[in-house]
């Protein structure tokens, strides 16, 4: 290397290390190129893979000629697309003369085709004017087929619907609603601006519903005439048919005008039947109602239990034939008068129910005379008032009955109303008879004070009346009330008799006979809750009666006894001892009176009891007679008690007088009398001594003794 004058060895040194430098670096960014580069870097991927299809080998020589190789192998290839391309060329110069060629083929065809297109121009848009009128025409037949196959009826669906020769069946039904949904779809049509097609085809409609509904009719009524309501097949067309006929009410009135009509015959007819027992297809061994004439309980109850049986397979009859299947009835009505609204009553609703029951009344109103006049006859020949009252009650129960099923305004409801009010009057008058006879009778009571046989005989009517009204349908509130005037005709008048009858009576006998005569009316009467009101007013009387005969056994006790002068003596005074000195120098104690009460007492105790009841001996209760002597019993040793104790009272305050030295009253009267000159001195001595005698030693029995004697 050569260096210039002006070179530095140092300079040389710096430069020759720099240039080290820079080749390091450039390696290392060589190095690191190489390492950063990714196998996944599709380019390395696609150079990787081109030498592996040249099965390069790693050698030295390889690795110096593998660029030139490399740009060789690019160099042919490119060659080799400009030869393609130039191919490519040459054929694209070849199509540019066909097209051109074709072009001026179609410009000649274009001219040709304007001029035949300026020619037939005419002929073709007469030709589009023709096919569009065509489409039009074809548009309007179809519209106008199914105009007619909606709106008008075929000859042969007119006259499935207006024909009498044919049948009701189904097919007719299905034209019936066909007509219907036409009339109903005229509407929209009315709504249009031409309105007069869809008026012909309203009033086509209308007078074709009018015959389809007049044929239906006349068809029913044909029907009704030979209906059996009691064969359960009954044909399912005439269900529908009176749902159908619904729709036009007054058709349907008719229809069940001449129903009820005929019904009401059959039945009446049947009725007679059943009275007379005439009819051909009744069980030979069921006799007629009318055998049993003699008899008008059971006459009466025989034909209000045909009645209620004709009532319920009538009800059930109808029911199955108007009402089975739903509302349907009900529907066709109400659609009926929405469309006929002058055959309506304003704002009243159909029910089908409350229609039902008119109908059922309406085919019983024959029945409901027959059977007013039957009843009115059979109590009218009554003259037992209990047999009356039990027919009351009978018509009472099918009446209550019989309004469950009819409603209360119905034909057989009047009819068995004014019957119970017949009877009831019938038997206000065999009853006002009866206790006239009984009062005019009825003048003196039995002389064993026994309940008398009017009374008897009123009871046992009376009992059989209640027992015919406790079977009836009446409510448990009102029964009371409502048997109470059967009481006040009946039993309370012969009651009140007997009262009567006893005021002549002298005592105890008064006493014994209302008791014997209220307790069996009581014992009657108390099995039934709706006589209480009378049960508490002969309580009150056996109850004063009762205390009546109490205070006469009482009586008894303490006047037989002796005790009743004592008693009476005692019972003013306290326990004072100003009282109670006074005692010894009343009447009743001194000392022969107290003897002869104490003996008069000791010869009444043992045969008390048994005199008692014999003064008692003619009330039928024996219990109340025991009852009654007993409670005497009680009061009577409460007495002698209350004697026994005042008595001790007495004996204690005297004693503890002559104890403390104290002069007596009996002392200070003693010395007045030898004042007086009115004893001597041996008489006064022998008073003194008999007065210090206590009072209960002259009575001695105790009220111990006395409880023990009578109980």
């Amino acid at each position: 290397m050569n260096y210039t004058s002006q070179d530095h060895p140092g300079d040389y040194d710096e430069k020759a290390a720099s240039a080290a430098g820079q080749r390091s670096v450039a390696l290392s960014n060589k190095l690191s190129g190489v390492l950063s580069v990714s196998y996944a870097d599709s380019e390395i991927r696609d150079a990787l893979h081109l030498l592996d299809l040249k099965n390069v080998q790693n050698t030295p020589d390889l690795r110096r000629s593998i660029r030139f190789d490399l740009q060789k192998d690019v160099i042919e290839c490119n060659s080799s697309i400009v030869q393609e391309f130039g191919q490519v060329a040459e054929q694209l110069k070849r199509v540019s003369s066909i097209i051109s060629g074709l072009n001026a083929c179609c410009e000649d065809m274009r001219r040709q085709v304007a001029a035949a297109r300026q020619e037939n121009a005419p002929i073709l848009d007469e030709a589009s004017a023709l096919l569009k009128e065509k489409g039009d025409l074809e548009k309007k037949k179809q519209l106008l087929i199914a105009f007619n196959k909606h709106f008008v009826l075929p000859e042969e669906e007119l006259v499935v619907l207006t024909s009498t020769t044919e049948a009701i069946n189904a097919n007719f039904f299905a034209v019936l609603d066909r007509t219907k949904q036409i009339h109903a779809d005229c509407q929209i049509l009315l709504g249009s601006e031409n309105q007069r097609l869809g008026l012909e085809l309203m009033e086509q409609s209308s007078r074709q519903l009018n015959g389809g509904y007049q044929k239906l009719h006349r068809w029913i009524q044909k029907e009704f005439k030979a209906l059996d309501l009691e064969n359960p097949q009954i044909n399912a067309f005439i269900r529908r048919s009176l749902r159908t006929l619904a729709e036009r009410p007054a058709l349907f009135e008719n229809c069940l005008d001449s129903f009820s009509e005929a019904r009401m015959h059959v039945l009446t007819d049947g009725f007679y039947n059943a009275l007379t027992g005439s009819s051909a297809n009744d069980d030979p061994t069921m006799k007629p109602i009318e055998f049993h004439a003699h008899d008008a309980l059971r006459y009466t109850g025989d034909i209000l239990a045909w009645a209620h049986s004709a009532t319920v397979s009538e009800r059930e009859s109808l029911e199955s034939l108007f009402i089975s299947e739903g509302d349907e009835m009900a529907k066709g009505i109400r659609a009926g008068r929405q469309s006929e609204p002058w055959s309506a009553i304003d704002g009243e609703s159909f029910d089908g129910r409350k229609a039902l029951d008119d109908l059922v009344n309406r085919n019983m109103t024959g029945v409901a005379r027959a059977l007013r006049q039957r009843i009115e006859q059979a109590v009218q020949g009554q003259d037992d008032s209990v047999t009356i009252y039990k027919i009351a009650n009978l018509i009472s129960f099918y009446r209550v009955t019989l309004t469950k099923l009819l409603g209360p305004d119905s034909s057989v409801m009047e009819a068995l109303s004014a019957l119970e009010d017949v009877a009831m009057c019938q038997f206000e008058a065999l009853q006002s008879d009866h206790t006239a006879t009984v009062q005019a009778e009825f003048t003196h009571s039995p002389r064993d004070l026994s309940v008398p046989d009017v009374l008897e005989e009123t009871l046992t009517q009376v009992k059989a009346l209640m027992k015919s009204y406790e079977s009836s349908l009446t409510p448990v509130d009102s029964r009371e009330d409502d048997f109470k005037p059967i009481l006040l005709q009946t039993l309370k008048p012969v009651l009140d008799s007997c009262e009567s009858l006893a005021k002549d009576l002298d005592t105890p006998a008064t006493d014994i006979f209302l008791l014997n005569c209220h307790i069996s009316a009581r014992s009657t009467l108390q099995s039934f809750d709706f006589t209480q009101w009378l049960v508490d007013q002969i309580d009150q009387v056996i109850a004063s009666s009762t205390s009546n005969l109490i205070d006469y056994q009482h009586a008894f006790f303490l006047h037989v006894s002796g005790l009743h002068s004592i008693l009476t003596a005692l019972t003013p005074l306290t326990l004072s001892d100003e009282f109670l000195l006074q005692v010894p120098h009343l009447a009743p104690f001194q000392p022969a009176a107290l003897m002869e009460a104490s003996q008069t007492l000791d010869e009444f105790l043992p045969s008390a009891l048994i005199d008692a009841l014999e003064n008692l001996k003619q009330l039928k209760n024996t219990k109340l007679t025991g009852d009654v002597t007993s409670e005497a019993a009680d009061r009577f040793c409460g007495d002698f008690e209350f004697v026994e104790t005042r008595l001790a009272a007495v004996d204690e305050m005297v004693a503890a007088k002559e104890e403390r030295g104290e002069p007596s009253s009996d002392d200070d009267e003693d010395d007045d009398e030898e004042n007086r000159g009115g004893r001597d001195g041996v008489k006064v001595q022998q008073d003194e001594e008999i007065e210090r005698v206590p009072l209960r030693s002259f009575y001695p029995r105790t009220s111990g003794d006395i409880r023990v004697l009578l109980s």
